[in-house]
């Protein structure tokens, strides 16, 4: 019902605010319909700036502020006009209801708790959120048992011993390497796998559906949480559940300051990337496209444990899905082709992904820099992880009901204010 509601005030009020605008644009003429090219103009300058970085990000939204600015002298110049500012008022009303329309909450199928549950947690991870939460005190308090990972412990043999021992949970809270690693046993094994989101970022903890702001929370999966499927990526016999990363900016994450980078980040290089000489780096790469035309370049590619969603505001740097059973692929700075322009960027998926290069190709894995030998065999694992999920969180990456556009904006909204169910 919630959802519901907030379907119909946002489409309410952005019928009104359309309408208002519409209206001050006729009835104070010329100023309205200045004022009113102005807001368009302010919105689509604000937008741009979403998408772009550094300066030019800053110049957009200066930009549109100025724009904006502008609107509101244009109403007041020949006295008190209110109707620009309730029409504007309005449509950001419109959008905030329209995001909490979107937001996802799945209920999982009810799994039985694990008997003898552990959580390997990492007390450095996330400027220490694990140790500020108190997890280790929090967990016991559930009946799963904490195990520190301690300077020069080696987390492999400290979850193959556990699951030796008899543990039927394992749980990780740290960040997405630890994750990766702790996610690959669990799949051996095929033992229920939760993420806490103790880590910096907590890419894999948002895309399966864990808030990140509720660390202790996130423990509540092997109490009373439910249970869903995802798939795992592997390259080298290594698994990955977020991307590996290769080209020029791989080769940037192998230095220091680049460890923390993240989606958005990888974005931003494209302007970058474009700019340079790919053979300099010494590493060109080679692959075929969706088209089964060999390609060969240093830009950036992007492997991905399923689909990112790239390239909008809404979403941009998250996955839809974790289940899709596909590797998602996106290049940027594609070879032209003969006779046309390079492009920004080409996406699509698969199942499998062949990387070539003359020598070793340094990679970011799960945003750990690594160099591996030549070829790089990507695969998707489908359905491989048994994900268990706190029950008050989410349940789904925030993208999962997110539309792609305008015009499936307004349909997914008209859908849910007139009751749908199927979205």
């Amino acid at each position: 019902m919630a959802r519901r509601g907030a379907a119909v005030l946002s489409l309410l009020t952005l019928i009104a605010g359309i309408t208002l605008l519409v209206y001050t644009a006729i009835t104070v003429f010329p100023r309205g319909l200045i004022a009113l090219a102005l807001l368009v103009i302010a919105a689509v300058v604000g937008w741009w700036g979403v998408m772009l970085q550094g300066r030019a990000r800053v110049s957009c939204w200066l930009v549109a502020g100025l724009l904006l600015v502008g609107a509101l002298v244009a109403h007041l110049s020949d006295g008190l006009q209110l109707t620009g500012p309730i029409a504007v008022a309005l449509l950001v009303i419109a959008i905030v209801a329209g995001k909490r329309a979107f937001s996802v909450h799945v209920h999982l199928p009810p799994a039985t708790a694990p008997s003898r549950p552990v959580v390997i947690w990492n007390p450095k991870s996330g400027g220490g959120k694990a140790v500020t939460n108190n997890l280790a005190a929090e967990a016991r308090g559930r009946g799963i048992e904490p195990i520190e990972l301690k300077p020069g412990d080696d987390l492999v043999a400290l979850v193959q011993l556990a699951v030796a021992q008899g543990a039927d949970g394992l749980m990780a809270a740290g960040g997405d390497g630890t994750q990766a690693l702790v996610a690959t046993i669990a799949a051996e094994h095929d033992l229920p796998f939760a993420c806490v989101p103790a880590g910096t970022r907590n890419h894999f903890a948002l895309d399966l559906g864990v808030d990140r702001d509720d660390v202790v929370g996130a423990l509540d999966a092997f109490v009373n949480g439910g249970e869903k499927r995802v798939d795992l990526g592997e390259v080298g016999g290594r698994t990955f559940v977020n991307n590996v990363s290769l080209g020029l900016y791989a080769e940037a994450v192998q230095k220091e300051g680049y460890r923390s980078a993240k989606i958005r980040t990888i974005i931003d290089t494209v302007p970058t990337v474009l700019a340079e000489d790919g053979a300099e780096s010494g590493h060109v790469l080679n692959w075929t496209g969706p088209d089964g035309r060999p390609q060969s370049s240093a830009a950036v590619i992007l492997v991905s444990n399923n689909v990112y969603r790239l390239g909008r505001a809404l979403g941009s740097g998250t996955r839809p899905r974790m289940d899709a059973g596909r590797l998602g692929i996106a290049v940027m700075g594609v070879p032209a082709s003969p006779g046309g322009r390079r492009r920004a960027l080409e996406q699509w998926a698969t199942s499998e992904f062949v990387v070539e290069s003359e020598g070793d190709v340094p990679v970011g894995v799960d945003g750990e820099a690594l160099v591996l030998p030549s070829p790089l065999t990507f695969r998707i694992r489908p359905g491989v992880l048994r994900v268990r999920i706190a029950p008050q969180h989410p349940g789904a990456s925030p993208s999962a009901a997110q539309p792609t556009g305008l015009r499936e904006a307004l349909s997914r909204l008209w859908h849910i204010a007139a009751g749908s169910t199927d979205r």
